[in-house]
């Protein structure tokens, strides 16, 4: 046991995996990688992890890109570069770069950390905690932290109490009921249940704390061995729980929440239905996740915009919103909006109505439209008089219109429409 005073977030790594494709965002992420996409009016959801690790005391991160990185990494420079070498802070950016083989991308999740051994070796962190860059959540990686060393166990896995048979797309962990991990099963088609709790399972969130001379050894194990899929889920996990120990983390004991958060808030915003859900409940009155928290704020980079505006006031053409969220440099001109969330930078113009709609940075919305359960992409211009929302066979046609019927619209499919 460690009896250490001072955090142990002091010496740990945060290494944040951040090269998912997100196809399931389908044209969100034509262009971006799914930790770039867009979240709660001025973040990014990468933004959560690393400022978590920030927030946790954690002053070391690297964060591992793939596809279509490019919003991402002018994201990090851009929002993530106050970290100073001289106070002993980094911030390293760690694209597949053909550093190890000339195979260039990473394998998977094990290899994007291998391929960059030498890195993190030379900041000689004690401890490393792995990080999945696209998911929303408050967490405290200090007490998992404190945790793992407590156990003192190989591995610490992060993870969530879901309904037994919502576990079914998850990692499910088997646990002893001291919490030590038996068994780990990938995508169960009958997760095995919590011990005293059956009707719960416990599904990994894809967070792991190791100590680093551990990780980097098994690390090396690992791409020593040609069968491997170099993935933490499916090899360097099970292989632990097999050779040695293995312990579950609860996030409801390391979750951040504030007086009016009820639930451990954690979503995976990976299909367009669950993004449009996740930031249209912010306009709630009293939101599941509070983003109004001084003491864990959600660091991101902030543009210098001027504040939003609000102009017109006659019967059809007021400017108003209600239960909305409205970033800077918005400009409702006349147009209505309820239960939506702009980004920074929007313009809705007269006689516009938008309800449940999400409506990212740089949009123009057009006069006399009205959208409904709609998420519009970056810098759309939408034109005067559009209607999406009220004809499902017609938003099909012209737009990605999912099964619980959200909209999502980009400029090429607005460019394809005959007006």
């Amino acid at each position: 046991m460690d009896h250490r005073t001072q955090p142990l977030a002091r010496d740990a790594m945060a290494y944040v995996l951040a090269g998912g494709r997100g196809s399931r965002l389908k044209e969100l992420t034509d262009r971006r990688a799914k930790p770039a996409v867009y979240f709660g009016g001025k973040t990014r959801i990468i933004d959560f992890a690393l400022s978590n690790a920030l927030n946790s005391g954690i002053r070391r991160m690297g964060v591992a890109t793939q596809y279509k990185a490019h919003s991402l990494i002018r994201h990090l420079q851009r929002g993530w570069n106050f970290l100073r070498p001289e106070r002993n802070e980094s911030f390293d950016i760690l694209p597949a770069s053909q550093r190890v083989s000339e195979t260039q991308w990473y394998e998977g999740t094990a290899d994007a950390v291998y391929q960059n051994i030498d890195i993190i070796e030379s900041y000689s962190p004690e401890f490393m905690v792995i990080l999945a860059g696209d998911h929303i959540y408050k967490m405290d990686y200090e007490l998992m932290l404190r945790q793992h060393v407590d156990s003192g166990a190989d591995v610490t896995v992060g993870c969530l109490e879901v309904p037994r048979m919502e576990a079914t797309g998850f990692g499910v962990m088997h646990v002893d009921p001291v919490d030590t991990v038996t068994a780990f099963v990938e995508k169960p088609a009958d997760p095995p249940g919590i011990p005293g709790n059956p009707d719960m399972a416990l599904a990994s969130m894809g967070i792991y704390v190791f100590q680093t001379k551990f990780l980097m050894d098994l690390l090396r194990r690992d791409a020593a061995d040609t069968h491997s899929t170099r993935d933490f889920g499916k090899d360097l996990i099970p292989y632990i729980v097999e050779h040695g120990k293995a312990v579950a983390h609860r996030f409801s004991r390391s979750c951040v929440r504030t007086s009016t958060e009820a639930e451990a808030y954690w979503r995976d915003v990976g299909t367009v239905d669950a993004y449009w859900e996740a930031n249209v409940d912010l306009t709630d009155v009293i939101p599941e996740l509070d983003l109004y928290d001084t003491s864990w704020p959600i660091w991101t980079y902030s543009e210098l915009t001027p504040p939003a505006k609000f102009v017109h006031d006659e019967e059809g053409r007021r400017g108003m919103a209600i239960s909305s969220l409205v970033s800077g440099n918005c400009i409702v001109s006349g147009a209505s909006l309820k239960r939506s969330l702009l980004f920074t930078g929007v313009r809705a113009n007269s006689y516009s109505h938008l309800e449940e709609a999400v409506i990212l940075p740089e949009c123009e919305i057009g006069r006399n439209v009205r959208l409904r359960k709609v998420v519009v992409d970056r810098g759309v211009v939408i034109p005067e008089g559009l209607v999406v929302g009220e004809d499902p066979e017609l938003d099909a046609k012209r737009f990605r219109r999912t099964e619980n019927g959200v909209v999502l619209i980009t400029q090429p499919m607005i460019d394809r429409l005959e007006l």
